[in-house]
């Protein structure tokens, strides 16, 4: 139980990584590239940086078995689902029409792989960590 309350609270880490992916873009290559292809450039920024983040998590602690790891990262999805759409809608102002548009795989959004990511970083933490018993 140990490994998920340290998992728990290692998830503002990562959202503090995403935010600050955010303004990166925002202050520098977004200027200059089209709005999708920074989005897409940010999405696998944002999925190196947590997948570095969570390896150095590895080295402190690991989930002790998959459904531990899986309960993290179904805990983590459900996270960031609800910090996207409160601080999205509720901070930022954006419309639902706006918050919906990066769920859309067929035009070129890849926001879905970075959920999809967060969610299985704890499995693939377990799976590539786990002591050999």
């Amino acid at each position: 139980m140990r490994a998920v309350w340290i998992y728990l609270l290692f998830w503002p880490v990562l959202m503090l990584l995403a935010i600050g992916n955010g303004f990166l873009r925002e202050a520098t290559y977004g200027q200059s590239l089209s709005e999708l292809h920074s989005h897409q450039l940010s999405t696998v920024i944002a999925m190196l940086v947590m997948g570095l983040a969570v390896h150095q998590l590895s080295r402190y602690s690991v989930p002790v078995s998959a459904t531990q790891a899986i309960t993290v990262g179904v805990i983590w999805l459900a996270l960031t689902l609800g910090f996207e759409f409160s601080f999205g809608r509720l901070v930022v102002g954006h419309s639902w029409t706006r918050l919906f548009q990066d769920y859309d795989l067929l035009s070129g959004r890849v926001w879905l792989l970075l959920l999809a990511w967060v969610t299985c970083l704890p499995y693939i933490t377990y799976k590539c960590y786990k002591p050999y018993t």
